[in-house]
């Protein structure tokens, strides 16, 4: 972004709150009583100072104690109702940051689910990190305690100017007479610090995103013996991070001192001229009163310079509030019609009641697709025909682009033209969610989610009985690693699964699949980091989870898939050949060659 896009993006009236407001909404009853109780606070703080003055002109000057006892009742019980009116107001506005904060991460986590992968190709895990916990944290609670100094803050400033007035006109002007300094000095530094804040927030992004890749691929830097590049990498994020922050913390600490400076300024010429008119006009102005001048425009310059650090926090949470709501205004490149959603519900809402079974005919009708961040396109009027229980394989070289065809099924992706039916229906016709609920994906790396294994297979199906659980693992294999961990089902499988090795991980992984019965499966067939035995298990689960399914599979192994009903064969993002393994091979193509060198090649690694 440029220094001029920069600036044309800020929006410094409002810092942009209003963006934000319908998240304040549901607790306005609650806000109503936080300001009620600050405001009395307020009010109680401005009516303190006149007890000091009539202590000061009655007992002290008057040398009386008389009316001294319910003068000192009055007093106490001002000041408990002023600690009760505190403790209501601090206790509701941390409840409201609380809460602010809990629902504004749940409404980013939430829209995450409705996004594509493209949106989480194309933005790292540290950066959607930052926005969901970092960025949602600092505008609750920079709004929320912003909301109650405000209100304080105003209250106390107006109570005291209109108190001054009362007192001394003169003295009072002294006072005032610095706002239009302040809003001066605001202005001019606004814009820099809000350049500079949204600098600091993409860094510490960066940072985040370094520091988590640090973290999940500490087995591959050990392995590859780069800590120290990992480390010097990580110092060039944390030295730009130091730059940008200490050029606006710069900036920041000018703005701030130039507004005490001027606080100082004005208390010193107002506690002069008080002096001044006390000593020669004790008449016009007693010492009581003087007394209470100066405690009002000493307690002036705390509100004055909460105006200089709240307007600098605003404007770094203007930042913040950008990156939010940009990330809660993403929309996803692939989503349902409203007329679809009114139906069959959303994935948070579905109608299941509205759902027409699904028989697994997949027909690719002119397909033509390019990638949204791609120029070439990747399927150029394709079609095909897959029948319900059909086997699809798809082969091709590392990086050939094989997931293409996967994803299109899968509505990961919406085609470019052309159409893609479900059962002879366009799937843009139909929910995703009734899609997806239909299918069931093992990855050729499988993930687990924290929890016990049992968590991980209700996944699949979160109302499944135990029996059918059982018969869903004896299935698949799974039931020979399940017997075999310490606590069975009750064993936790640890983040993504890594207290697992990759085999177990795969063999839970079909369990939780086929426990939905889905009628399409798409497998990502990978067995080259396991042993013979386990190996042998995951080629008896693919066959059970390919058992009257429809099937595709991205094939690693091409032994593997030799009575697979059709082969597509993918090379550069383009299908080059398709048909069965006898037809391919009569061809002596592409897919000819692709099989005799790995067929050496295994030959050769077991010879």
């Amino acid at each position: 972004m440029s220094k001029q896009e920069q600036l044309s993006s800020v929006h410094l009236p409002w810092f942009g709150i209003p963006r934000i407001v319908r998240y304040f909404r549901p607790y306005r009853s609650m806000i109503a009583v936080m300001f009620a109780c600050v405001l009395m606070n307020g009010l109680m703080d401005i009516i303190l100072p006149l007890f000091q003055q009539y202590a000061i002109d009655v007992f002290v000057l008057g040398s009386t104690t008389r009316g001294i006892v319910p003068f000192t009742v009055l007093y106490a019980a001002l000041i408990v109702a002023e600690a009760l009116m505190i403790r209501a107001g601090i206790y509701r506005a941390c409840k409201l940051e609380m809460d602010i904060g809990r629902d504004m991460k749940r409404d980013a986590f939430q829209h995450l689910q409705t996004l594509s992968f493209s949106y989480f190709n194309t933005n790292s895990v540290g950066y959607i990190h930052a926005r969901v916990m970092s960025d949602t944290g600092r505008i609750g609670s920079t709004l929320c305690w912003g909301m109650f100094d405000g209100v304080w803050n105003v209250t106390y400033v107006i109570g005291c100017v209109i108190s001054m007035f009362c007192l001394n006109a003169q003295l009072a002007l002294w006072v005032v007479i610095i706002v239009p300094f302040v809003a001066l000095v605001s202005a001019f530094f606004q814009r820099k610090l809000v350049i500079g804040n949204r600098r600091i927030r993409e860094a510490n992004s960066k940072i985040t995103g370094g520091f988590n890749e640090g973290i999940t691929g500490a087995k591959t830097t050990k392995t590859l013996v780069v800590e120290q590049r990992m480390d010097e990498d990580f110092h060039k994020l944390t030295d730009e991070m130091r730059s940008v922050s200490v050029r606006t913390a710069r900036y920041r600490a000018l703005f701030v001192s130039l507004v005490i400076f001027a606080s100082a300024i004005a208390l010193a010429m107002v506690l002069w001229k008080g002096g001044d008119i006390a000593q020669n006009a004790p008449l016009i102005m007693q010492i009581g009163t003087l007394s209470v001048f100066m405690t009002y425009a000493t307690g002036l310059m705390e509100p004055v310079q909460w105006l200089a650090r709240v307007i600098s926090d605003l404007i770094a949470v203007q930042v913040n509030i950008e990156r939010v709501t940009n990330l809660l205004a993403t929309e996803s490149d692939v989503k349902d019609t409203p007329e679809v959603i009114e139906k069959y519900g959303d994935c948070f809402h579905p109608k299941k009641e509205n759902w027409e079974p699904l028989v697994g005919r997949v027909t690719f009708d002119n397909v033509t697709f390019c990638y949204p961040d791609g120029d070439v396109n990747v399927l150029e009027h394709f079609n095909l025909e897959v029948p319900a229980g059909f086997n699809v394989a798809i082969v091709g070289e590392t990086g050939a682009g094989k997931s293409t065809i996967v994803n299109l099924v899968c509505r990961f992706f919406e085609p470019t033209s052309g159409r893609i039916l479900i059962d002879g229906v366009d799937a843009r016709e139909r929910s995703q969610l009734w899609l997806h609920q239909n299918i069931g994906y093992v990855l050729q790396t499988p993930h687990l989610f924290s929890g016990t294994v049992l968590e991980n297979l209700r996944y699949g199906k979160p109302d499944a009985t135990m029996e059918e659980i059982e018969k869903a693992v004896k299935t698949v294999c799974a039931d020979r690693v399940i017997e075999k961990l310490e606590k069975g089902y009750d064993t936790d499988v640890g983040e993504g699964g890594d207290l697992l090795s990759t085999g177990e991980k795969q063999l839970i992984s079909f369990a939780r699949a086929i426990l939905s019965d889905p009628r399409i499966a798409i497998l990502d067939e990978a067995t080259s980091s396991i042993d013979t035995l386990t190996e042998r298990w995951i080629q008896e689960a693919i066959d059970k989870l390919m058992e009257g399914r429809t099937s595709f599979v991205i094939a690693h192994r091409l032994s593997t898939i030799r009575k697979a009903d059709v082969i597509l064969v993918v090379d550069d993002g383009k299908i080059v050949e398709r048909g069965s393994h006898a037809e391919l091979m009569k061809k002596h193509g592409f897919y000819y060659n692709l099989y005799t060198r790995q067929f050496e090649k295994e030959s050769l690694q077991q010879g």
